[in-house]
C-alpha cells in the first residue's frame, strides 16, 4: 500500500511558475514509476509527467513538454513537478498516482495508488 499526499497548488498568474509536491509513504519506492495527472472541467483526466523512480527516466505530455519538469527527491520520497509558463489552459486538479512496476504509462488505469488532489488555477 502506498499513500500519496499532494501539495502545493495555488492561484497564480499566467506566466507565473508553480512547484508541486507529492509526498510517498507506504513502501519502498525502488521498483515504483510515479506520476502527474490533471483533471480540467468538463475534460477527460490527461496524463501530464511521470518518473521512473529506479534511473530516474522522465516522460511528459506534447502540452507541457519544455515548461514543466518532473523530479523526485529520494531521502524524502517525494516527487515534484515544477511548472513554468503557466498557462489558463493548465488549471485543473493535479493528481499524483504510483504504479508498482517500472514504467511509466499515460492511461489512468494502469494507476492503482491516487493522491487527493491538488487544485492550479491560472488565471489569463
Amino acid at each position: 500500500q502506498v499513500q500519496l499526499v499532494e501539495s502545493g497548488g495555488g492561484l497564480v498568474q499566467a506566466g507565473d511558475s508553480l512547484t508541486l509536491s507529492c509526498a510517498a509513504s507506504g513502501r519502498a519506492l525502488s521498483s515504483y514509476s510515479l506520476v502527474w495527472f490533471r483533471h480540467a472541467p468538463e475534460k477527460e483526466r490527461e496524463f501530464v509527467a511521470g518518473i521512473v523512480w529506479t534511473g530516474g527516466s522522465t516522460f511528459y505530455a506534447d502540452s507541457v513538454k519544455g515548461r514543466f519538469t518532473i523530479s523526485r527527491d529520494n531521502a524524502k520520497s517525494t516527487v515534484f513537478l515544477q511548472m513554468n509558463s503557466l498557462k489558463p489552459e493548465d488549471t485543473a486538479v493535479y493528481y499524483c498516482a504510483a504504479r508498482g512496476f517500472i514504467g511509466v504509462r499515460i492511461s489512468q488505469n494502469a494507476y492503482l495508488y491516487w493522491g487527493q488532489g491538488t487544485q492550479v488555477t491560472v488565471s489569463s
